[in-house]
């Protein structure tokens, strides 16, 4: 089958390697239909290659048709069409039980003290083949795949595996009153998306948060208020208090995560590790890491007294210093984590019909055949040709 696969620094490739087979009773085959580039995956071209083996397949936005069911699958069959989500959840342990698929107990990397398994990803998170492929072998066949109708275009439901239970989660963690006010930082995929969970679920004031022009007019035209800081990008918090009688949003949602621009230091320090030979880059970023942490800096400079900050974006940094005076003396409340996907389909399954009230079926600016994978990663990366979220077809 054809897979798209890392091989450094900005290099992944669509090459054919073996097509996934069955391993386990309760395995699944997948035939992959539509499936995602997440910003994730441009830590993963950018930053965290000495976790990443040439070779690696990518990706952890996929959907597609069961082809093949193991002997101990009763849940789904082939031909049925599912969506699979990012965490390889088992559903049954003691942390899926209580929602927790992120730290799924089946599935942690307790070798690298890390929570559960993510499809296409490092070896942190247990580097496992990933889903930018023509094929997919998801496990837990019986728990994992989320059963969707027949009918509707791809893009009605490809984002329940990561983009709307991961927005919604932050919005969830951002615990915004109803009818208060939020802030989003980044509006890339995630942050975009939620923007309009926010809306949706009663926010009387969005206030997005960029500096790619076609991002802001995204968000304005669902009614979100923008600030881009490529105007405000020294005094954001005055301008945010402006617009929240002078204390700041009740909550900030930081959809940016570790790759935040206004970080120097840590830009250059994420670039030097970049170039040291694998061994010597992991130990250094496992115990020395820096993000550039300007997003969230940010988000407790903006943050009114008492209020909350949702983490949605990745960070990885294992010596990040934290502004501890501040958070304190503000008494501001952290929440944060990877999205427990399967804790929150119940509540979005709802909205992905006929009206549409998230948008989905237009959320995807790009779609794009798996063979070309390389040149949309350098699209999405350098923010060209109004890329906001691709999606490939193999």
């Amino acid at each position: 089958m054809k897979a798209v696969t890392w091989h450094g620094r900005r290099d992944v490739r669509v090459e054919t390697v073996p097509d996934p087979v069955l391993r386990e009773p309760d395995d699944v085959i997948v035939r992959v239909t539509s499936t995602g580039l997440c910003g994730s995956d441009l830590h993963l071209y950018e930053v965290l290659g000495p976790f990443l083996e040439p070779g690696d397949i990518l990706g952890h936005e996929p959907m597609g048709v069961v082809e093949e069911v193991g002997s101990g699958v009763t849940a789904v069959r082939p031909g049925d069409r599912v969506v699979v989500p990012f965490n390889v959840s088992c559903g049954t342990c003691h942390m899926c039980a209580g929602g927790l698929h992120s730290q799924c107990e089946t599935t942690q990397v307790r070798g690298a003290g890390m929570g559960g398994s993510l499809f296409g990803y490092t070896k942190l998170y247990g580097q496992v083949p990933g889903g930018q492929a023509e094929y997919l072998r998801v496990p837990f066949g019986n728990a994992l795949p989320i059963p969707v109708p027949q009918g509707p275009a791809d893009d009605r439901f490809l984002f329940l595996s990561d983009v709307l239970p991961t927005a919604w989660q932050a919005v969830e963690y951002a615990d915004i009153p109803d009818g208060g006010s939020v802030v989003v930082l980044g509006l890339g995929p995630i942050g975009d998306m939620a923007a309009r969970i926010a809306l949706h679920r009663g926010a009387g004031l969005v206030i997005g948060v960029d500096r790619v022009p076609v991002r802001l007019a995204r968000a304005r035209g669902r009614g979100v208020h923008t600030i881009d800081l490529r105007d405000h990008d020294d005094d954001l918090a005055d301008a945010v208090r402006d617009l929240t009688d002078g204390r700041g949003p009740d909550s900030v949602i930081d959809a940016v995560g570790m790759e935040a621009h206004g970080s120097p230091v840590a830009g250059i320090a994420q670039r030097l590790v970049g170039r040291l030979p694998a061994p010597v880059a992991q130990k250094l970023m496992q115990t020395a890491g820096l993000d550039r942490m300007h997003a969230l800096y940010q988000a407790v400079d903006v943050v009114r007294r008492g209020g909350t900050i949702s983490l949605s974006g990745v960070y990885g940094g294992m010596a990040d210093p934290m502004p501890m005076l501040t958070l304190f003396d503000k008494q501001i409340r952290l929440h944060m984590g990877q999205a427990n996907v399967h804790r929150w389909v119940e509540d979005l399954l709802p909205l992905l019909d006929d009206d549409d009230p998230l948008g989905v079926d237009s959320f995807a600016t790009h779609h794009v055949p798996l063979a070309a994978a390389p040149q949309a990663y350098e699209m999405f990366q350098k923010k060209q040709d109004g890329a906001v979220k691709v999606l490939f077809q193999p």
